[in-house]
């Protein structure tokens, strides 16, 4: 099945309604035609994809926020999976470990610093395999991957608080990927990747370097864009209005470029060669199908 819709979705880890409406944008290509929109609440996302799934279900989704937690992390709760995981964070822990009353301290950002669990040598603790492989250049070996993240700052899933905020957007995105599950969509990588699919992204590796916060940066980067991509220069001028506007439709709708792009590469996905990817989840990025064909002939 050839793939007719991606999404690829600006998430938010808001936890009222109107600031959810305002932050999670989301681009839509459906058979050439693109539209970006705003307006809907987490849930209400949720709801809108299972419908367009129904409707059509050859539909690939994009997903910036972490799918899952560092594997050790999961084994001290007792998990096998990340799904199952998210059923735990759905069901128990997902509101207690956001709440400023958490007794567990790995959780970090405003009021807390990050622990000294998670610093010096023991960074890497509070990272998953994906996210060195995608934002810690001094642990990357491959010179190309390096120069693809360089100046990229390493988040983690652990931290709840302050700029950046990794966390806060993905304990309360796991609800929402269980949902998509339980209605019949594949998540990749715990999944085969077979159509509706929905993967993990990370939008500053398909922006590249720019500075999105900045309004004229982002008008540069358009304007540039259009004159050097067709697809660029064919997009609604509405459409490029809106995501000049602001960083959460900026990032929304240059991922959703990148995955329309290479849309038929989502159907024939290969798992991870890193074997934690079946408990951590893995980030799709725009050249993994090349990186996981370098890997296997090593």
């Amino acid at each position: 099945m050839s793939v007719t819709q991606v999404i690829a979705i600006d998430w938010s880890g808001r936890v009222d309604a109107a600031g959810q409406r305002r932050h999670i944008y989301a681009a839509r290509w459906h058979n050439g035609k693109v539209t970006l929109t705003n307006g809907r609440t987490r849930q209400e996302t949720a709801k809108w994809l299972i419908k367009l799934a129904k409707d059509d279900p050859s539909l690939v989704v994009g997903f910036d926020f972490c799918f899952s937690f560092p594997a050790w992390f999961l084994r001290e709760l007792e998990m096998e999976s990340a799904p199952q995981f998210w059923r735990l964070v759905t069901e128990q822990h997902g509101e207690r470990w956001l709440s400023r009353e958490c007794e567990d301290r790995r959780f970090w950002g405003k009021p807390h610093k990050r622990p000294a669990e998670f610093s010096g040598d023991r960074l890497h603790r509070m990272l998953r395999a994906t996210d060195i492989d995608c934002k810690l250049v001094a642990l990357i070996p491959e010179e190309e991957r390096a120069l693809r993240v360089k100046g990229i700052t390493p988040k983690s899933v652990f931290q709840i608080g302050g700029s950046g905020s990794v966390g806060t957007a993905s304990l309360r995105g796991m609800p929402v990927l269980l949902q998509l599950r339980e209605a019949g969509f594949s998540v990749w990588p715990f999944d085969p990747p077979k159509l509706p699919l929905v993967v993990e992204m990370y939008t500053r590796l398909n922006t590249g370097p720019v500075h999105k916060s900045n309004p004229e940066r982002r008008a540069e980067y358009l304007l540039r864009k259009r004159k050097e991509d067709p697809a660029y220069a064919a997009l609604p001028r509405g459409v490029l209005q809106t995501a000049r506007a602001g960083e959460d439709a900026f990032d929304a709708l240059v991922s959703m470029m990148v995955m329309v792009e290479r849309r038929d590469e989502f159907p024939r996905l290969v798992q991870p060669r890193d074997p934690l990817h079946a408990m951590e989840g893995w980030t799709w990025a725009p050249d993994l199908q090349a990186t996981q064909k370098k890997k296997s002939r090593r």
